[in-house]
């Protein structure tokens, strides 16, 4: 039997290919990684399965032995050839040369829904690098009617995307994440697991989608901007960030609802929690147009 790095060296000679750069292509070849996403993303049979940007197809293979259905979304059309050739005999194997960004996908979840029985839908996928970012907040700021994702991506992105907001890879997403999903890391990855090597190091992570928000906010959209806000400034204190970008109108005023919020005027963005950027954002909703 054939290793995944031998297949994988036979597909790309038979169809007179190289991994696009411009894509982000990396394809995986260490088994016992593809084993470890295939286990944490805990797919079952009346599961439908979101792959984003299969390549060759190597998850894909897995995914389809797993799940009642499993729509790949990939832009590149070289690889929608390969998909076709090799799972085109595979009943629960459908395929859409998008640009995941693009695509509608609580239409696309919701049309599935109504023509098939699926239970649950999970996203599985080995992300771009370039664009991990877009596409974990679309996945997440939709709302879309999801169990979890589990995504391999670069270790220091994930490191971000995982980390309990007031820890030291807190950054802006760190909040978003944490307020829509339950982050766990999996596995790290390293760049010899790959053809062509990356040159950085990956990381398996798993978001469970929260059924409940964790925190409550009158406007989440507010509380996000203000988080962005005062990540735009890191290295300024929370107070001189939200006012250097006209979240608070003056200093007085700053200082003022930190105070009534019991916060220290001279507390960095990244040590609150999301409860308190919620705190902040639930008293300006109530005096300003954000």
């Amino acid at each position: 039997m054939s290793t995944i790095f031998e297949e994988t060296k036979f597909i790309l000679n038979k169809y007179h290919i190289k991994a696009n750069k411009s894509l982000g292509q990396n394809f995986l070849i260490r088994e016992e990684v593809i084993e470890t996403i295939i286990e944490s993303s805990q797919i079952e049979k009346e599961d439908l399965v979101i792959e984003i940007g299969p390549g060759l197809g190597t998850l894909t293979k897995y995914l389809l032995q797993k799940a009642k259905k499993v729509i790949c979304i990939e832009l590149d059309k070289k690889m929608i050839r390969i998909l076709e050739d090799r799972f085109s005999l595979y009943q629960n194997f459908d395929v859409l040369n998008q640009d995941v960004l693009k695509v509608d996908l609580k239409e696309l979840i919701d049309n599935e829904k109504k023509n098939t029985q699926i239970q649950k839908v999970k996203i599985v996928a080995n992300l771009p690098y370039y664009i991990t970012t877009p596409i974990i907040m679309k996945l997440l700021e939709e709302e879309l009617p999801l169990d979890s994702i589990t995504v391999m991506i670069q270790k220091e992105v994930a490191d971000r995307l995982i980390a309990i907001p007031g820890d030291k890879q807190t950054g802006a997403i760190t909040y978003s994440v944490y307020y829509y999903a339950q982050a766990q890391g999996i596995l790290e990855v390293s760049n010899d697991s790959f053809i062509p090597e990356p040159e950085v190091t990956s990381k398996v992570i798993k978001l469970n989608i929260r059924k409940e928000p964790i925190v409550h906010v009158e406007k989440k959209e507010d509380m996000f901007k203000i988080i962005k806000c005062a990540f735009m400034q890191r290295r300024k204190t929370l107070l001189n960030a939200l006012m250097n970008t006209n979240v608070f109108n003056s200093k007085e005023e700053g200082v003022q609802i930190l105070e009534k919020l019991g916060m220290d005027k001279s507390v960095r963005p990244e040590k609150l929690k999301l409860e308190d950027y919620a705190k902040i954002a639930n008293i300006l909703s109530k005096s300003i147009d954000l």
